[in-house]
């Protein structure tokens, strides 16, 4: 029993014990024995069940895909609420990172990252499901000319136009996701060229996709953001009359009762004061992006009229008082903007960063937000990304470990992750398996990084997975 309680380590047998290989094909292959609980109905020989739960709520996760093949009963055990329940109260809960990748045009797969093991862990794929009324069949060439003549969303042109049947073929394509409550939620998104209502939730404690209730509007291209352990859906567009149009409304779904609610509509103040009618039907509004932050929620916002964007600020949503305000001036018009208007942003530890693209496609800046003095400010000059034209998303930003992280991919097509380490915290920091990055490994003319003295790049964890292109991340505590 005791060869259950060692803690993976990053070989080159572990990884490819789980690189490529889904969980589900793994408990295939694997037998159980039906005595272990006959012979022996305790987790450990003369203890309590109540003592040998707080010994495996000790464990590293990843320790869990081997321990639940002992017995139905351990397999029960490390899957249940209780046990994550104990984590939680003892303190040893761990930050996983899982990502979200597009393979080819239609094929989306999801990645769960353990940092501290480095081991990549394949998720079960997405059900190819829709209700059948959100997926009725129409000519998706007239979708696609509706669609570029009604909004011009530059993610989708960029990543679809041209491409057969693109809508038809990858259900989810424009989906949105968030992680609450310690399950990811994937959300509405185009299949057979309509917007969907429906919600997806995957388990990582039952390693299973299961449909939620749907939301009330069908979207593609929303934003999502938590506030008190609540979803919080926001913008995007839906499927109208003569194509698709930008959304002003929002709802929240609360996991601990399954149910949607309404939540009032983004006022987009700054829309409403357009100088004349011509303007007004020209430019369209659309939100650009979500953090929560502050305990409210922060939407930048552009208007646009393609190839187009004018950043015009943003809004804030107080769910205390349940309305909106405008964002500060400096917050809004400040916000940096990668590709199509889109803003890339994170909290780690209380403290709003956001990614600054420059113009090159090898570099670009964290900036942070001051609230004090109502302004961004350079806290990272350089980072060292690797872009390409093709990609739609050629970096992540993410916060765990207390830290703040860029997911990209080098040359090689390998995804890094990478973490930002002040030099000032290197010696308090404990050492880890994380290797310094060496700026060559992302490309190999780019200059030194223009900070040296005041940060080091590390990488925790890197894989090779080919063309996948990077859609989006989320980190999950459990």
């Amino acid at each position: 029993m005791g060869s259950f309680f060692s803690v993976a380590k990053n070989t080159n047998s572990d990884q490819s014990e789980w690189d490529g290989v889904s969980l589900n094909d793994t408990c295939k292959r694997q037998r159980m024995s039906p005595t272990v609980d006959e012979e022996n109905p305790r987790l450990f020989p003369n203890l309590p069940d109540e003592v040998s739960i707080q010994i495996i709520a000790r464990l590293p996760r990843i320790c869990y895909f081997n321990v639940r093949m002992v017995s139905r009963k351990w397999k029960s055990t490390v899957t249940s609420s209780e046990l994550y329940k104990v984590r939680k109260e003892l303190g040893t809960t761990e930050e996983w990172l899982y990502l979200l990748v597009k393979l080819g045009e239609n094929k989306l797969l999801w990645h769960a990252v353990d940092p501290r093991s480095r081991i990549w862990q394949r998720l079960p794929t997405m059900p190819n499901v829709v209700d059948e009324e959100e997926s009725k069949k129409g000519s998706s060439r007239l979708w696609m000319w509706n669609m570029v003549e009604g909004i011009r969303i530059a993610e989708v042109i960029r990543g679809f136009l041209g491409k057969r049947d693109a809508f038809d073929e990858m259900p989810f394509c424009g989906c949105a996701i968030g992680a609450v409550g310690g399950c990811l939620y994937v959300l509405g998104g185009f299949s057979k060229a309509s917007t969907m209502r429906c919600v997806w939730r995957f388990d990582p404690m039952q390693n299973t996709w299961s449909k939620v209730t749907s939301m009330s509007t069908g979207r593609a291209y929303c934003k999502t953001g938590i506030l008190n352990d609540k979803l919080y859906v926001v913008g995007g567009v839906s499927q109208g009359p003569a194509g698709l149009i930008p959304l002003q409304s929002a709802e929240v779904f609360d996991p601990s009762t399954g149910t949607w609610s309404d939540v009032p509509s983004m006022p987009f103040s700054r829309a409403q004061v357009l100088p004349n009618a011509f303007l007004a039907d020209m430019l369209k509004p659309i939100a650009t992006g979500l953090t929560a932050y502050m305990g409210r929620l922060c939407v930048p916002q552009s208007l646009y009229s393609w190839p187009f964007f004018v950043d015009v600020g943003g809004e804030i949503y107080d769910p205390e008082t349940n309305s909106w305000i405008e964002m500060p001036l400096g917050m809004g018009e400040g916000w940096p903007a990668r590709q199509a208007g889109t803003k890339l942003s994170v909290v780690v530890d209380g403290e709003l960063y956001a990614f600054d693209p420059s113009n090159t496609m090898d570099s670009g800046r964290i900036k942070v937000y001051d609230q004090g003095e109502d302004a961004w400010k350079v806290v990272i000059g350089k980072v060292p990304i690797y872009g390409s034209d093709d990609s739609e998303s050629p970096y992540l930003l993410a916060g765990f470990h207390g830290k703040l992280h860029v997911i990209t991919k080098d040359a090689d097509h390998n995804i890094a992750v990478l973490q930002a380490e002040l030099r000032s915290n290197l010696d308090s920091s404990p050492s880890s398996p994380s290797s310094t990055l060496s700026q060559s490994s992302l490309h190999e003319n780019a200059d030194p990084p223009a900070e040296t003295d005041a940060v080091v790049w590390k990488i925790v964890a890197s894989r090779c997975l080919g063309q996948a292109e990077l859609v989006s991340c989320q980190v999950i505590d459990m």
